[in-house]
């Protein structure tokens, strides 16, 4: 593993991190003073990271993307971190790769649109009472006529307002294991609009003010067999598939906010005086800066190698489930201290420091929990000792 950039790798760095700066930072204040950003705020930025090449940017070259491989996407992913969260996400979208596993009609229909800016998407997993439990799902599908017919909940679905249609997980049928029944799970895609498909205001969020969720709910909703994505009862399979990447993303998006807060704190300790001399001289504050910077480089370290393993289609689930775990444990430290090092002014709101550490919160519950990714790293380590 080379662990220089390349100079293409610089040039993304460069012109993802000066785009941030320029056209992402200046709304940062009014989106967290508001919680909302504005559909014309949207389409303003959006045709500017259309010029810049940052659109869709995760995408392969041949539906209108960048065509990055796992570590150049994920630099970028990491220089989009910094900024607010909703700004990032719906003004330099980057569409969910499981539209990749659609047909060719599926990708005109669906994954174009996105790709072009017209619309956005969003995945419709979560339930009230099925979380990390996907298998415990209650929503449901089943066949009339040819077609499907929805019923159930979702909730804490992300950015369900701004989408034009939904990737929707429900349990399509049953199978005798041995370990007892299980749920098969098909998916289908579900437009807004849909007769008995609505979208309901979500719940109020200390992280990522801007970036909605929204409840979902499906009544007797009437969906075509062509809506089907991927195999039926195969569901559960695609989003393993085309999935797994996501926790880098989360791992990535987490590094770039904590080196904004890093950056903040090194350089307050270093102008900020007490006692006759600058913060940073004195050990407890000069400690602080040294374990956050190393805490923070083994997280970068852990998600740049399971993006070249990745690439080299040698990562396991316990590799990126590690990157994800210490990328969002350390942005969590690396918050916290950043705030203790500037004292009652880390808590203001005319620095990022105390948004960042409010949404550091959930970076350690969605895509997968803390305990989950334990869970799995632990698991792949007895496995390989039979147990």
């Amino acid at each position: 593993m080379d662990f220089g950039l390349s100079e293409e790798q610089r040039m993304i760095v460069d012109t993802t991190r000066a785009f941030v700066e320029a056209e992402l930072y200046p709304h940062e204040a009014e989106v967290e003073r508001s919680g909302v950003l504005p559909l014309e705020l949207i389409r303003e930025v959006q045709q500017k990271a259309m010029a810049a090449g940052l659109y869709a940017a995760n995408m392969p070259v041949e539906v209108g993307g960048a065509g990055l491989d796992t570590l150049s996407w994920l630099l970028y992913e990491k220089e989009l971190g910094r900024a607010n969260y909703a700004l990032h996400w719906a003004c330099v979208a980057r569409p969910s790769n499981i539209l990749l596993a659609g047909n060719a009609e599926q990708r005109e229909r669906y994954l174009m649109p996105c790709i072009r800016g017209e619309t956005w998407d969003c995945l419709a997993m979560t339930e009230p009472g099925a979380g990390s439990d996907l298998r415990g799902m209650k929503a449901s599908a089943r066949q009339d006529c040819g077609d499907w017919v929805l019923n159930g909940t979702k909730h804490f679905i992300s950015h369900a307002d701004l989408a034009g249609f939904a990737i929707v997980f429900m349990a399509s049928g049953e199978e005798d294991t041995p370990r007892g029944p299980k749920k098969l799970i098909t998916a289908f895609f579900v437009d807004k609009g849909t007769p008995g498909f609505t979208v309901r205001d979500g719940y109020r969020n200390v992280s990522h003010r801007g970036y909605t969720n929204a409840v979902l709910e499906f009544d007797d909703c009437r969906v075509p067999a062509a809506n089907v994505l991927g195999e039926v009862h195969r569901g559960f399979e695609v989003a393993n598939s085309w999935l797994g990447a996501t926790r880098l993303q989360v791992a990535s998006t987490c590094l770039g906010r904590a080196e904004r807060a890093l950056g903040h704190a090194i350089s307050y300790a270093a102008e900020r005086k007490q006692f006759g001399q600058a913060i940073g001289k004195f050990q407890g504050v000069s400690f602080k800066l040294a374990d956050m910077a190393m805490e923070l480089k083994a997280a970068e370290l852990l998600t740049r190698e399971a993006a070249w393993k990745y690439d080299q289609g040698t990562v396991t689930e316990a590799d990126m489930a590690m990157a994800k775990l210490k990328a969002t444990e350390v942005l969590a430290m690396v918050a916290d201290e950043a705030i203790q090092i500037h004292g009652g002014m880390g808590l203001m709101e005319e620095l990022p420091l105390e948004r960042i550490w409010r949404d550091a919160r959930v970076e350690r519950i969605w895509e997968g929990t803390s305990e989950i990714q334990r869970h799995i790293i632990s698991r792949e380590l007895l496995r390989a000792v039979g147990g």
